[in-house]
């Protein structure tokens, strides 16, 4: 489970982020690519835009389930 104490700064402000245990897989890029980046390096994920809608907000869970070292959470 993501630790909301621990999100990666570059993340926007909101209910969704990426901790600092993203390994930069890349998995949360292609389920909700509206809302998540790689850094530039590529080494890690974050969240650049909140979801809006049920679709983003559908295709962020995907992210979040498809994450393999828990580091997507939700505190919405």
């Amino acid at each position: 489970m993501a630790n909301k104490q621990d999100r990666n700064s570059m993340n926007v402000p909101g209910a969704w982020y990426v901790d600092s245990g993203c390994i930069g897989c890349g998995a949360c890029t292609g389920e909700a690519p509206a809302n998540f980046k790689l850094s530039d390096d590529g080494s890690v994920a974050f969240v650049f835009s909140q979801p809006s809608g049920p679709g983003e907000l559908g295709q962020c869970a995907s992210a979040l389930d498809a994450c393999p070292v828990q580091a997507i959470g939700n505190d919405g």
